[in-house]
């Protein structure tokens, strides 16, 4: 019995015995995911309303929160469960699910802030033949690319993986993760090793490096460009620098921690560098993005205007319609 649950469930192993802070636990990240979905429906219903929002760079913000509450719900769920939960056992097809959902959240989100950064180069630096490049057709094929490569990749790299042979059942970490599950296999470690390079090489560096080279293209633009110019471009280049430098920050962290001794490293200091990578990117995204964009920030108040008007007349004709 003992061997069909280790070899049906995996065990996570990072999950810290809080006794009744459970509770006040579960409610604030129970309130955490709430905000994040809130926060980027938002900006989605925001930007799908308003006719001057149609443009891609907000086609692409409305797709960066699309993807963070796919990411949000591949693991708060599970996450807010266990919390309650005296056993951390979870189902191999369930472990791969989340693992398949939060690793092509993770790989979307940085293809599409490719396609962001490649938007503002071509508009920095074409401005003429700006919306000749980017019309509504490149739009869809960008990000059907965004979505479809990281879901082709993933199926690709989760299928290899599932079928290693397993040595053991117990991931060091709050949730499922590809690494954590190769590290239990029971084939050389150099297989694994030159094998998570390769992805990390395909999933990783090329979309950073062709972030970075369209954004230092952008910045030597900005720099030849009058200061009117320049302060423009700073004002809608800047929340997608912010949002890749939290992405790259928060997924370094990540990846560091994968690749550490669990057992040497605090298990405070450790849960929340695992939790950094899945909360803070959904969550400051939209924050950033309606705080520094003046069009969106514009056109959320004049909805929520539009909403406390309606209630307030609501408010006042329901008194006459009694009377």
């Amino acid at each position: 019995m003992e061997n069909d649950t280790a070899s049906f469930y995996f065990n996570l192993t990072m999950f810290l015995n809080i006794g009744h802070f459970r509770y006040p636990a579960f409610v604030f990240c129970l309130l955490l995911y709430a905000v994040i979905i809130s926060a980027n429906l938002v900006i989605i219903l925001v930007i799908l309303r308003e006719r001057a929002l149609h443009e891609p760079m907000y086609v692409f913000i409305a797709c960066l929160s699309v993807n963070s509450i796919y990411g949000s719900a591949g693991f708060f769920p599970r996450f807010l469960i266990d919390l309650l939960s005296d056993t951390h056992l979870i189902s191999r097809p369930a472990c791969f699910t989340q693992v398949y959902i939060i690793y092509t959240y993770a790989s979307c989100d940085v293809t599409i802030l490719g396609i962001m950064a490649y938007d503002r180069c071509v508009a920095v630096c074409h401005p003429l033949s700006y919306h000749r490049k980017m019309t509504v057709k490149a739009v869809i094929t960008l990000v059907t690319l965004a979505w479809v490569c990281p879901a082709l990749n993933l199926t690709v790299t989760i299928n290899m993986t599932a079928r290693l042979p397993l040595c053991g059942n117990k991931i060091r970490k709050i949730y499922c993760a590809s690494w954590n599950i190769v590290k239990l296999s029971c084939v050389t470690a150099a297989v694994n090793n030159i094998a998570a390079m390769l992805g990390a090489v395909v999933i990783a560096f090329v979309p950073f490096a062709f972030i970075f080279y369209t954004y230092l293209r952008v910045l030597i633009a900005c720099w030849k460009n009058p200061s009117r110019i320049r302060g423009k471009v700073i004002q809608s280049c800047l929340p997608h620098v912010i949002t890749f430098v939290i992405y790259s920050v928060t997924s370094f962290s990540d990846t560091a921690l994968s690749r550490q001794n669990l057992e040497e490293v605090n298990p405070v200091v450790a849960v929340v560098l695992a939790l950094e990578f899945i909360v803070i990117p959904p969550l400051l995204n939209p924050l950033v993005y309606s705080l520094k964009l003046p069009e969106i920030r514009r056109h959320i108040f004049k909805m929520l205007s539009i909403k406390s008007n309606r209630k307030k007349n609501s408010s006042k004709t329901c008194p006459e319609s009694r009377s």
